[in-house]
This record gives structure tokens, sequence and C-alpha cells, in this order.
């Protein structure tokens, strides 16, 4: 059965909205088609839809005179009316919204994304924003640096040629950049503009005191914060104000920011990143293993959310110390929730609807790609037989990636930086980590979830 959801509601909110609300469910009632009407009233919002009703809907029909937080409904086949006719012609909606075609897959892990983009506040949000920035520069620094390997691992060390170029280009340029930006982002996310200088001068000092991606992200925040509290708590005349952001802050903030970065916090981030360098150099295979295992149960866990995300910062972050076994395991582990889905829907085709079956090519797509998020619907209708399969199936990525000793010098890309010569060290034991991991994920899902027929009948599970 198709579901569809709807909202009503008018400006007084005491008849039409309610009418419509009505009218709507007894035309579905009539259709045999199932629908939740959200009505937004004198009394406030009522019968409020979720998340997931939403996106389980086949489509939305939108009654509205006044707000609905239309933002929810990002990636929806939404079909738009009058009160009026939502009253007089319900069943002419419904069955219009029913031959519209279903938002697609990719449209649904859009929204999904962009909701959570939503969501994030505080210092996760700051954190991200400097990531996001970050992360473009470190993409096309490790591609270059590893085009650079083409011409021979030692070619770039010939004063002027092709091979050393290139190793400029990346190594020298890009990846100098990456902790500068991080720092500069997540500044500029807490006090905006005001922000941005302190915090790339304490990325730079950061970069040149050894502190790395540590050292960058603590530099991030004490230039945000301290320039937020500048903007908020220094006064001056009016004739004057217009010097405080482009002189007075700027000039301020990165004097102290600079300062601590040098005398306070610089040397002892630094021995922090020094000793973790090290101790992740000495990593013997099963120690690898162990923390390929954890990172690869984090990037399935939340599909994306704050625990992928924490992985994956940890993973980029230490390019820059030309550490690459992490960020292969990270890469690989965060490919396989969608492939592993994709492949059990071909496997076990009785597990899953007809719309699941379809959305399972293109979450096979979106694995390939590196984009977690691909199995976020799959889990959202299940999430309590398919999150611990990913969650295994990655684990098990994560743990191979790293116990045969696989390294990754692109952050970004999934399959597509696989033909690019030395952008992937061990190739084929990066390969057989994936391939590992979707089959354990897929054989989990199989034998945990249930025949489509028992779930659709009615048995109490779902």
């Amino acid at each position: 059965m198709k579901k569809l959801v709807a909202v009503t509601g008018c400006p007084t909110g005491i008849a039409h909205t309610y009418m419509a609300a009505e009218s709507l469910s007894r035309a579905a009632e009539k259709l045999g088609v199932s629908i939740k009407v959200e009505t937004r009233g004198a009394s406030g919002v009522e019968n409020r839809l979720t998340q997931e009703e939403i996106r389980e809907a086949h489509a939305v029909i939108l009654s509205s005179d006044v707000d609905a937080e239309e933002d929810r409904f990002q990636g929806k086949t939404v079909i738009r009316s009058s009160l009026g006719d939502a009253i007089k012609n319900a069943e002419r909606l419904i069955e219009e919204a029913l031959s519209k075609p279903a938002s697609s897959y990719e449209e649904q892990v859009k929204a999904v994304k962009q909701e959570r983009e939503q969501k994030r506040s505080g210092p996760y949000k700051h954190l991200m924003n400097g990531v996001s920035f970050m992360i473009p520069l470190v993409v096309a620094g490790g591609l270059i640096i590893a085009l650079s390997f083409t011409f021979g691992i030692h070619a770039a060390e010939v004063e002027g040629s092709l091979a050393a170029n290139l190793m400029k280009i990346g190594g020298e340029s890009a990846f100098a950049l990456m902790v500068p930006v991080l720092a500069g982002f997540i500044a500029y996310s807490i006090a905006d503009k005001a922000g941005l200088a302190p915090g790339l001068v304490g990325g730079m000092l950061a970069s040149s005191t050894g502190s790395g991606f540590l050292g960058g992200i603590v530099a991030g925040f004490l230039a945000g914060y301290v320039a937020k509290w500048m903007k908020e708590k220094i006064r001056l005349p009016k004739s004057l104000e217009g010097l405080k952001p482009i002189l007075l802050i700027p000039f301020l903030a990165t004097l102290i920011v600079g300062l601590l970065m040098i005398y306070v916090i610089g040397t002892p981030v630094k021995g922090v990143m020094d000793s973790l360098t090290a101790w992740l150099q000495s990593l013997g295979t099963a120690n690898a293993a162990l923390m390929g295992l954890l990172l690869g149960a984090m990037m399935a866990f939340d599909m994306g959310g704050p625990v992928n995300k924490a992985a994956y910062t940890f993973g980029v972050g230490l390019l820059g110390n030309e550490i690459y076994g992490p960020m292969a395991a990270v890469m690989a582990a965060g490919m396989t929730p969608p492939l592993g889905l994709w492949l059990a829907t071909r496997i076990a085709r009785r597990k899953f609807t007809w719309e699941e079956r379809e959305a399972g090519k293109a979450a096979g797509i979106l694995g390939l790609s590196f984009i977690t998020e691909g199995a976020i619907p799959f889990a959202a209708a299940d999430p309590f037989r398919v999150i611990p399969s990913i969650v295994v199936g990655s684990a098990v990525t994560g743990a191979l990636a790293m116990g045969l000793g696989c390294t990754l010098r692109a952050p970004h890309g999934g399959i597509f930086v696989l033909p690019i010569p030395h952008a992937v060290g061990n190739l084929a034991g990066f390969l057989l980590a994936i391939a590992a991991g979707t089959v354990v994920t897929a054989l989990l899902v199989t034998l945990l979830k249930k025949n489509v027929v028992a779930q659709e009948v009615g048995d109490g599970d779902q």
C-alpha cells in the first residue's frame, strides 16, 4: 500500500483546516490508501508528521495557507492545492499524488543529508565547517602527489622535473594550506569574517610548530571565540565602529592567538601529535587491525552523522603527517554499507519490496562513490536489523584494510580514485577488504530480515 502524507492549515484555523483534513482522510479510505494529515489550526500543530513518515511517503499533499515548514519535504514529490480544492476534490488530489513518480532514492539521501546539516549546532557544526573547506585541498593535494609518483617513487627529488613540480603543487602548496584553512573556517563559523584572519594565522602557526591538524583545531576554536568575544564586548563611538571589524579585531585577535600558539599551546599539542604519529607508525598488524575495526564500525554506526564524521576527520587529519593507513580503512568502510545493502537486494529479493530492490541499485552507485549516507533509507526502515549488519560489515572492512597495510592518499572519490597510480597502497588488499565487508553485510542483512510478505501482513515486528 502506498503511503501519503498531507498538511492542511488556514490563517484562522477553525473550520477549513479540519474540513480539508477530514475530506482527505475519507477519500484515502475510500481509495484504499494510507494517509496521515497534519493540521495547523487554532490549537497549533496537531498530528505532526515525523521525519520517518515523510521519508516513507510516496508524495505530500500540501493544502496550507500558513507556514508548513516546507524545508522538511525536500526531495519529496509535493502536490499543492487550495483548501477549497482539498475539501471538494480530495479524491482527485489523492489520485494525482499517486500518479506522480515517487522521489528518487538519491533525492531521499540528499534530503537526509540536508536535514543533518540543518541540525548541526555548537562545536560540531564549527568543526565540520572547517573540515568541509579543508577537504578539497586534501583531495587535490593527495591526488597530485600520487600523480608525481607515476614517474617513480624518487622522481620528485630531481629539481625542476615535472614530478618535482607536481610535488610542489600537491605537497608544498595544497597540503600546506590544509591546516590553516581548517582553522580559519572553524573560526569563521564561530565569529564570521572577524574570525577568519586570526584563524588562518593560528592554523599556519600550528603547521609551522608541528602541532598538525590537532593544533589547527585548537587554533580555530581559540581564534573564533576570541574574535566573537571582542565583537560583542568592545564598544567604540559610532564614528569609529567601522574600524572594529577591519582593524581592531583582526589585529588584537591575531596577536593574542599567535602568542598563545607559540608560547602556550603549540609545544604541548605538538607533543601529543608526535606521540600519536609515532604510535600509529609503530602499530603491528594485530593492533592496526583493531584500530581499523574501530574506525570501520564508527563509519557505519550513524552513516554520515557525528560518529562517522569523527572517524573521517581523524583519517583526513593524519594525511598531513604522512599517515595513510587510517584513511584507507575509513574510505573502504564508508563504501561498504550501501554496497552490502545493494548485494542483499540482489541475493535475497524476498526480503525487500520492489521499491527497495530498485533503491538497492542506486545504493550500489552511492557506495562506489563513498557516500555512506546511501544506506540511510534502508536503516531508517528497519534499524534493528540493518544497523548491526552494516556496523559489523564495515568493522570487518576496516580491520582488513589496516591489517593488510593498505594506504590511501585521497580522502574522497571512492572507486574513481583507484585507477590513479599510487593513490592506493596495496590495491588488491583494499579491494579485498571492501568485498569482504560487502559480503558480510549482505549475509547478515539476509539472515536478520524477514520476508517481505511477513512484514506486509503485519506480524507486529515493524
